[in-house]
Formats: C-alpha cells, structure tokens, sequence
C-alpha cells in the first residue's frame, strides 16, 4: 500500500502534539520546583508493542532510554483498561533511582461492557526526576557504593488498577522518601499527564512514521564516508578513590542501500574498550548508553525527522556486560544517568567528527553539575524537612559555522536553571551570585560557550552534595580549537576561608555558608590563529 506523505506529515504532528500537551499538563500540576521551573520530565507516545512513536521536546537522556522502562512494564505485567505501571529501577529499563516512570496502556476499541480487550493498541509514558527517593543522602544523588545506598527501587508494579490509586504501593513508597507530600503530588501529575489520552484511526499511520524515520537514517547514512572511527574521553574519576574513567567508542559504517530495510546494521557503535563498571555511581546501566547514541544519531538528521524507534533500526550497539556504560546489579547508578550520558555523548561526536568535521562541534561542558541540598526548613516555626536538586549550566561546544552558546543545558539535559526568585521562595536559600564565567570558554576560530558562576547561601544547617566532572579533564576542542576551562567548586565558610570541594562530595553547611559553583566552558573550534574566511 502506497505511503500518503500528506497523512504521515498529519500523524507525525499528533503523535508530537500528544506528547508535548502530556508535558504541559505535567508541569502545570507538579509540585516541586524541579518539575514546574527547570522541566525535568519527559514523556512519549508508543505502539501497542513498544516503539517509541514521538517525544515530547524534553529531556534527552530520558528520552532515548524510556522504552526499555516501556518494554519492561510490558513483559512483567498484564496492564488491563485503567491500570498505569510505575518503575525506577535502573537493571530494569530505569536511568537512575529519582527518575520515576508511569507507563499507561491506551485501548481504542473497546466496547461497552467488555472488561478488556486482547492487547492495548498504544501506550503512554511520562518520566519524572523527583527531587528525593530515600537513600543515605537528601536528594538521593551521593556519592554512593551501591544502589542500595541510593534510594527507594521500584520494580515495574502497577500504581494504579482498574482506575484507583493503590493505596498500599504508595504508601509503600512515601513512606521511604523524605518528602511525601511534594513526592505524591509530583507522581499524581505524572498519571493524570497520562489519563488524558486517547488515540484513533493511527496504526498504519504508527507504521509508516517508524519506517519513514528508518528510511531518513539509512538516506543520512549514505552520505557518511565508510570506514572505522574510534575515540576514547575520561571522566575525572568515580568518586570513591578510582582514577580517570575510559569510555571507549568504535563507530564502523559500512556503506548502506535506501533499499535496505529490514537488512543488516549500517552502523556498529561498539563500546568494547571501555572501563569495567566501578565502585562509584559513575556506571550507566544499557538503557542510558542506548539514550546517549540515539540523542547523537538524531542530531545528525533534520529536525523535522520524527524522533520514533525506525531512527536505531539501521544502528546495532555493541556493550560489553559488567562495563561502565552497562552496569550490571548492584552496581551504584546515580552518576551514571547524568555524568557518564555527557561524557558518552562527547566521545560519540568526536569519533563522528573524523568522518564528519564540519557538521560535529567541539566538546560542551560535558557535565550536569548536580547540585543537591537536604535539611531542615524552619522559616514556619515548625521544622520541615526538605530537599532539593538542580543541575547548573556550562557552555557549549563551537562549531565550524558559529560560537558556543554560554550558560546553556546541554546534549542529555535539556532542563533549566531555577530562577533566584524560586528557589528562595520555596527553600531556606539565598542566591548570592549568579552569572557567566567570563573566559572559561575554549579560544579558537570560534569560541566555545562561558560557564556560569552560581553561589547559594543557606539558611539552616544542610547537607549538600555535589555531583560533577571535567573538574580535572577539559572539554576538548577540534580542529586546532583549545579546551574549555574545567570546572571548580569551593564552599565558604562563616569565617569566610574557603576550601576546595571534590566534583563527587558531600558536605555539611552551617547556617550563613555558601557553596560555590563555577561550570566549564565548552571547547573551540578552529585553529584560533587562522584568519577567518568567508
């Protein structure tokens, strides 16, 4: 049957739309701060057998990684009309302990009367990082030795059944978290985000978008010189005493035909080479090396190309078990889903770059400087417990054709910095200094991206982790461009001396201290002493 492009293009659209209006709704009703302002949510639309359909213009390190939580609810329970599954579990389709999964089956046909059908025709997903889930830290992102220390871990259950909240699981898990109130009313914005949908008339149309992406990969890739391009990057260490981290990456393109779907892989991405998992959180368990690979791939196609599962048909991965980028149980994860994705995203694009040198741009800060904080907030006059996370911004990579962007998200985060406004309003904070890093960006024909200098004071005694890299290894720069500035972090103390604070630490804060955060810049791009030619 003959493809109708008018119709695709139609389809395209309402998948991304419904995908999209489930963020809105999610961030409307959230309750912490981590949701509402800085958006750290994602959520995606899937066929009746798990591919991903359309993503929400979220987060990318969420996105590309969900449909191993999908595939995981869909394998280990029977999800009936009103049933949602909910799961974090990292050895099971999860990133890391905070992020929080709902999976929601959608049925189109069934009748009145009937109490279910064969199988659900789509499904529905939305991700959630939630600013604590138990563990040895406040914001369950320290640095840990196992996941045990880490926080709550949930199996793929169902949460919601036949309709009704399960009132035991919930419990079950607010009763492990240190703040059960914003933790309930961030998990009930991610089921009514995926309550509200229905879908029509749209399997053959769900088809031939995942074909249609397929078929653009496979168009891209013949345009990519064959051969064999291989780069290694390090991240600082695993924050439990172990050296330099290698992450290894061999990219083999073998020359492809626009008619071979259904064929053999265009591309293998083999991480053989790569450090064996470590004692620290650094490790990343497959879903997130698989994430990291289909952010990278979908950059290099237009971005009209619909973000669906046909992207990583002509793809095949290669990750060793037991590796950093494919940890197996019960290794430590927290870092894994944002430290490890940034540094696996960089080696990717600078094995590409020697294939493709004018269309890669240099390394970006290659970090989300997780930023987490847990105490006591006695504003009220009763103490309440409270924690909070961010991630802080860096600079961007230059490419051939412009400057790196300055205090920017970049590559597996897309979120936002919280305004000052709303994080002394809801914590017992005070932002006092908030800016660019002037000059941390990398010289070259074109300057990579400044980080961003972010110092808070707290108002109470507080436990603050720091969850970060490129502290002691720069982003690179290509092509003749220099490294970006690493970054540093250092706490002031009441006497105003300060000291240096390790990029994985935790630490005690006094009331009226600071911790101060200077983010990398990203790496040049260009020889910076050659003219520039237009």
């Amino acid at each position: 049957m003959s493809r109708d492009p008018v119709e695709l293009e139609v389809f395209k659209h309402l998948f991304h739309a419904i995908a999209e209006e489930m963020g809105a709704a999610l961030r409307r009703t959230a309750f912490s701060p981590n949701i509402k302002e800085r958006r750290d949510y994602s959520c995606a639309v899937f066929d009746g057998q798990g591919n991903v359909l359309a993503m929400g213009d979220h987060m990318p390190v969420h996105l590309g990684s969900m449909p191993m939580s999908v595939h995981a609810a869909l394998t280990q329970l029977d999800l009936a009309p009103g049933d949602v599954a909910m799961l974090n579990d990292p050895f099971q389709g999860g990133t890391h302990l905070p992020d929080i999964t709902v999976v929601a089956p959608v049925f189109i046909n069934l009748r009145r009367g009937h109490a279910r059908q064969a199988a659900p025709d789509f499904y529905v997903a939305a991700r959630a990082h939630h600013a604590d889930v138990g563990g040895a830290y406040p914001g369950s992102m320290g640095p840990c030795r196992e996941i045990y220390q880490e926080g709550f871990r949930i199996p793929p259950v169902k949460i919601v059944r036949g309709g009704h909240v399960d009132g035991d699981v919930l419990a079950l898990l607010l009763s492990n978290v240190r703040t059960p109130d914003e933790r309930e009313g961030d998990l009930r914005a991610q089921l009514a985000a995926c309550r509200r949908y229905t879908l029509r008339r749209v399997r053959a149309a769900a088809t031939d978008l995942l074909r249609y992406a397929e078929e653009i990969m496979r168009t891209f890739l013949a345009t990519v010189p064959a051969g064999s391009y291989a780069a290694e990057d390090f991240l600082d260490d695993d924050g439990s005493g172990g050296g330099p981290v290698k992450i290894a990456v061999r990219i083999t393109v073998s020359k492809p035909s626009r008619r071979a779907l259904g064929r053999a892989a265009d591309v293998v991405i083999d991480f053989s080479g790569s450090s064996p998992q470590v004692e620290g959180s650094v490790n990343a368990v497959e879903a997130i090396t698989y994430s990291a690979c289909f952010y990278v791939f979908r950059c290099l196609l237009r971005e009209d190309v619909p973000a669906t599962s046909g992207i990583m048909r002509p793809v095949r991965l290669v990750i060793p078990s037991g590796t950093v980028v494919n940890a197996v149980a019960p290794a430590a994860v927290a870092g894994g889903n944002v430290e490890t994705s940034q540094r696996i995203v960089d080696v990717l694009l600078k094995a590409i770059a020697q294939a493709l040198p004018e269309r890669v741009p240099a390394a970006s800060s290659g970090t989300m400087n997780n930023f987490t904080v847990g105490g006591m907030d006695e504003r009220s006059g009763a103490p309440v417990p409270f924690a909070y996370y961010e991630t802080i911004a860096g600079g961007s990579g230059a490419s051939s054709a412009h400057d790196g962007v300055s205090g920017t998200h970049t590559h597996m985060t897309n979120s936002l910095n919280t305004p000052a406004e709303a994080l002394e309003y809801a914590y017992p904070f005070r932002v006092t200094r908030y800016a660019l890093r002037q000059g941390s960006g990398g010289e070259g024909q074109h300057r990579g991206g400044d980080g961003i200098v972010r110092e808070i004071e707290v108002m109470t005694d507080a436990s603050v982790t720091i969850l970060s890299d490129r502290r002691k290894l720069r982003p690179y720069g290509l092509s003749g461009g220099q490294e970006g500035a690493a970054g540093k972090t250092s706490v002031i103390r009441q006497d105003g001396s300060r000291e240096h604070v390790p990029g994985k630490s935790s630490t005690r804060l006094r009331k009226g201290e600071r911790m101060l955060v200077e983010t990398p810049g990203g790496g040049g791009w260009g020889n910076p002493t050659k003219p520039f030619s237009f």
